[in-house]
């Protein structure tokens, strides 16, 4: 999620519980040409993070592969994860993220490049896919069989399409299907995992061997340790009080001035206050204060009024946040679907990136 799983974000993440908390997207180019200070600051970790994951998004072979080179023979990362996953029209409209398994030829070019590139190191590379550009151009089975035969650790599926956008409801019988397909490595299951008992019925309806928490996790990185819980067979706890939720986010406020400065820090917050407090009973004023803090001290003084005893409203874990955007038509460059074995991308189509 570009913009939100930083450093600082995923150390709140790791507080809570066990799983593989993969970095916001990085361009592959800026890496492997060693220019742009912002990506090699997106591609860094926090000092104990480990594994340090980094996912790269990237439209040119060559240039991935030397990316992927660059960061694993010097040692900064223990695993690649590949985003094709991006649906947004920036992207797809330069045969970037989603458009990318559209022309399977230039994902399978793409795809090899990074594994070879981190086979000297015995670095893991994995993919990320959507089900497709819309409902009649589905290419998540292609994209999930060429990733097993390039020697991909691992596979996830978004289960929507890039039309769909963030609309809907994910497919989790495409999820099945796919593990059905791809059974030489792990298949994990993305969408509408909001609470623990969602990864349960994910995976027991699936037979997925994992879950990819997105949006589920905004506001809500309490959610690992009640997908820990689950998975370990105990009782998952209550929703937090209102104090909980306060500390939380008054250390990742803290945890973000460390990171970006005191000027940047408090306006990276801003995106997740919203996400922090839905189903809690604050008040529309409260929320406007938080949305335009500007600093540590300001934080404070919001947070003290609040009542630390106040609950979650029943079914607060499953309000949507983060994007909800869509259906869309998916916007691609001319003639990209005549050639599906092209292994090229229209020029500065990797200069673009986003979430997916």
């Amino acid at each position: 999620m570009a913009g939100v799983t930083n450093a600082p974000f995923r150390r709140i993440c790791r507080g809570f519980g066990a799983g593989l908390f993969v970095s916001e997207m990085v361009m592959a180019r800026p890496i492997a040409e060693s220019r742009g200070d912002r990506s090699w600051k997106l591609a860094a970790f926090g000092p104990d993070e480990q594994p340090r994951s980094i996912q790269l998004y990237g439209t040119d072979a060559a240039v991935m592969g030397r990316a992927v080179a660059r960061l694993t023979e010097a040692g900064r990362v223990d695993h690649v994860d590949l985003n094709f996953g991006c649906p947004v029209r920036k992207v797809t409209r330069h045969g970037g993220g989603s458009a990318v398994p559209a022309r399977p030829g230039l994902l399978r070019a793409i795809v090899r490049a990074a594994v070879r590139a981190a086979a000297p190191s015995g670095v893991p590379v994995t993919i990320k896919f959507r089900l497709g550009l819309h409902d009649g151009l589905l290419t998540y089975l292609d994209a999930g069989r060429i990733a097993e035969e390039e020697g991909c650790a691992a596979v996830a599926v978004h289960a929507r399409t890039a039309e769909q956008l963030y609309s809907g409801a994910a497919d989790w019988d495409a999820i099945a299907r796919l593990k059905d397909h791809v059974t030489s490595i792990p298949v994990l299951g993305n969408g509408d995992v909001w609470e623990a008992a969602d990864a349960l019925a994910m995976m027991g309806h699936t037979g997925c061997d994992g879950v990819v928490v997105g949006r589920g996790c905004l506001g809500r990185p309490w959610l690992f340790r009640d997908l820990t819980a689950a998975f370990e067979g105990r009782a998952v706890p209550a929703p937090p009080l209102l104090g909980e939720v306060l500390t939380t986010m008054a250390e990742h406020a803290r945890l973000l001035v460390e990171w970006f400065g005191p000027v940047l820090g408090p306006r990276e917050l801003r995106k997740h206050t919203s996400s922090y407090l839905a189903g809690y009973p604050v008040g529309h004023d409260v929320r406007v204060r938080l949305h335009t803090v500007a600093s540590l001290d300001e934080l404070d003084d919001v947070l003290a009024g609040l009542d630390p005893g106040v609950a979650m409203s029943p079914g607060g874990m499953r309000l949507l946040r983060g994007p909800q955007a869509g259906p869309r038509r998916v916007t691609l460059p001319e003639g990209w679907l005549d050639d599906p074995e092209s292994t090229q991308a229209p020029a500065g189509a990797d200069d673009r990136a986003c979430g997916g």
